[in-house]
């Protein structure tokens, strides 16, 4: 495993978890946190930059982030209340959302050790603390790798071209970007897939992703201008809740661990990698999205379970 360091930006938040039953679970969450558990729990180090209230449940988030030896940084605790996600599960196990959200980052984070950056979903078009995002992945661009998933959550984000504007520009700055196929057709209008990939890959994204549930998924590489399908792993599905995120931390887990992730050499290599260099990282995000799915919540595998 690579030894760099890996800063996650986002929100963590309580995930409010509505059964077809009827039955209420509560469970903390919110996208970048659930990859930083991903990360953490497949071996590597991992800080995570959030916003957490004082409450109980910032309490149940703090004391899940310790127990991952995750270390939080400085400031993401604040006097305020923690933000809520409530999800609606159907038949299928698939979640709808609604949002009461509170984001913004620390105003100092330590990037010094720092090889890769990710972040992704509200934090990054919310404000105010999207703006800071977006100047802390470019003041740590140059001597880090950056990753990205937009993660769309229209409730929240408005107007799709207002979201797709701030997204792209994210998307300009990284080096991986991973989308579902629910982003795409929101973000850009049910446009073709490999359409929108090439798109982000003039934009400067090396490796694009896109994922498509049972289907498995798209795999684009710029520098080459190669796209590929790759099945998913077939499962009994519990629920979907944080698939998307435990595919993201194993696609992050396989690159680090192969070194096209991590430093500037390391973006180097990834640019001249092929799509077989990339295929173990696929394998291991398409592995990492079944295990969880097949049990309730946002609760990624750890490496032994590979």
């Amino acid at each position: 495993m690579t030894a760099a360091r890996t800063l996650v930006l986002g929100e963590a938040l309580v995930d409010v978890v509505h059964e077809p039953d009827g039955s209420v679970r509560e469970h903390p969450g919110g996208s970048p946190t659930n990859v930083a558990v991903g990360l953490a729990r497949l071996g590597h180090r991992v800080d995570l930059a959030t916003r957490i209230g004082t409450d109980e449940r910032g309490d149940t988030i703090v004391e899940l982030v310790g127990s991952e030896g995750i270390t939080l940084v400085d400031g993401s605790r604040v006097a305020a209340p923690t933000s809520v996600a409530e999800a609606t599960l159907d038949g299928s196990g698939a979640a709808s959302y609604h949002f009461d959200i509170h984001w913004d980052l620390p105003d100092s984070v330590d990037t010094s050790g720092v090889g890769h950056v990710h972040t992704g979903s509200i934090a990054a078009v919310l404000e105010p603390g999207s703006a800071k995002v977006l100047d802390l992945i470019r003041a740590t661009r140059e001597h880090a790798t950056v990753s990205y998933d937009p993660n769309a959550r229209p409730s929240l984000m408005g107007d799709p071209a207002a979201a797709r504007e701030r997204v792209e520009a994210l998307v300009a700055l990284s080096d991986v970007v991973k989308a579902s196929d629910e982003d795409i057709a929101w973000l850009y209008d049910h446009a073709p897939i490999p359409e929108v990939l090439r798109r982000w890959g003039t934009l400067g994204a090396v490796l694009t992703v896109v994922t498509r549930a049972h289907e498995g998924a798209v795999v684009g590489l710029s520098t080459s201008g190669q796209l590929v399908s790759v099945g998913a792993t077939m499962v009994d599905v519990v629920d979907t809740v944080g698939a998307g995120d435990s595919f993201m931390s194993g696609l992050l887990s396989g690159l680090l661990d192969a070194e096209l992730l991590g430093d500037a050499a390391a973006r180097a290599r990834l640019r001249a990698a092929t799509l077989a260099d990339i295929q173990p990282a696929v394998h291991r995000a398409l592995t990492c999205a079944a295990v969880t799915v097949s049990r309730a919540g946002a609760n990624p595998p750890g490496r032994h379970e590979l």
